[in-house]
């Protein structure tokens, strides 16, 4: 296989990865305001709905180490490269917030089955760290799609 086609293919790979991504970010990020009027008892009945969401943790990290091997594989277009690393480090931040953040009021709520004392607190914290990442999953896709179009100098438009 050719250095084009393998470059072809990782671009796909990274894109669709991070495109993956960014699918639970945005719907984290559009269903925020409805979910914060709810009052708790309607709030953590919703939450229900996040079971099995885990395995998007899969597509984040695919999504990163694709993303570094994609600024390695352009590492001769140092602006390639570097929208490559803006997205890895957009990516990186994202999985920091989680960690620091959201996954912290999973785990004092049983993945929302039990009511915290602070409910209110807790669904900030777990709303607003969502957002946020949702916002950097977007980033990360446009500095993404930006690195792979300026890796390409031969493409024309139609």
């Amino acid at each position: 296989m050719s250095n084009v086609k393998s470059l072809d293919l990782l671009q796909l790979g990274c894109l669709f990865m991070l495109a993956l991504a960014l699918i639970p970010a945005g719907a984290h990020l559009f269903e925020l305001p409805n979910k914060m009027a709810l009052p708790p008892d309607q709030y953590m009945t919703v939450q229900n709905i996040y079971r099995g969401w885990a395995l998007f943790g899969i597509a984040i990290f695919g999504a990163l180490l694709l993303t570094l091997a994609h600024a390695v594989a352009v590492r001769g277009n140092a602006t390639s490269m570097l929208l490559s690393l803006i997205a890895a480090l957009c990516i990186g931040v994202g999985l920091a917030v989680f960690f620091a953040f959201t996954y912290p009021m999973n785990v004092l709520t049983a993945n929302w089955t039990v009511t915290p004392p602070d409910f209110e607190h807790a669904r900030r914290q777990w709303e607003y760290s969502h957002a946020l990442n949702a916002v950097l999953m977007l980033a990360a896709f446009a500095a993404l799609t930006l690195s792979v179009l300026t890796s390409r100098p031969n493409l024309k438009a139609a």
